[in-house]
């Protein structure tokens, strides 16, 4: 990363820039708990937690935050809320790349074949844990194989003794 020489550049390229930066700077406040981060690009930009008003005021020592009952009550809930969060983050995250390693494993065993089937790939390049999979697949289609037969076959037989019975 290097200075923008350019002074007309530094304004546009931090507009384009400061969503991403606020974010980060929020992500920061959450992770790390300081009270302020401003930011200056020509104009000045700031970002404040809780406000700019409280941070200003407990700086100057004017309003220094309350540290009674109240105060840690809220801030203990709203950490409880953060770990909440972050746990239901970790889980997405955790979920996604499952997602993303069977997308991988569903494309590696499609690719080439996009006129056959699944079960027409090779098994001799799948894992263990690929062919675990393979296996509860081919179970599954034998048991739905199985109920279709057998809707067919009871279908078959009520429509051979209804058409013995009208005549």
């Amino acid at each position: 990363m290097k200075r923008i020489e350019n002074e007309g550049s530094r304004p546009v390229t931090f507009s384009k820039h400061k969503s991403s930066i606020y974010r980060k700077a929020s992500e920061l406040v959450t992770l790390c708990g300081p009270k302020e981060c401003s930011l200056s690009a020509g104009n000045p930009f700031c970002f404040a937690h809780p406000s700019i008003d409280t941070v200003a005021n407990q700086f100057l020592n004017q309003n220094p935050l309350s540290h009674d009952r109240s105060h840690a009550f809220i801030e203990s809930y709203n950490q409880v809320q953060i770990d909440e969060h972050n746990q239901q983050y970790d889980e997405l995250v955790n979920q996604i790349k499952s997602e993303k390693t069977q997308g991988k494993v569903l494309k590696r065993l499609t690719e080439g074949k996009s006129h056959g089937a699944w079960w027409e790939a090779p098994i001799e390049e799948l894992n263990l844990k690929e062919l675990n999979q393979r296996k509860a697949q081919m179970e599954d289609l034998r048991q739905s194989l199985r109920r279709s037969t057998n809707q067919r076959t009871r279908g078959e037989a009520s429509t051979s003794f209804q058409g013995r019975s009208s005549s």
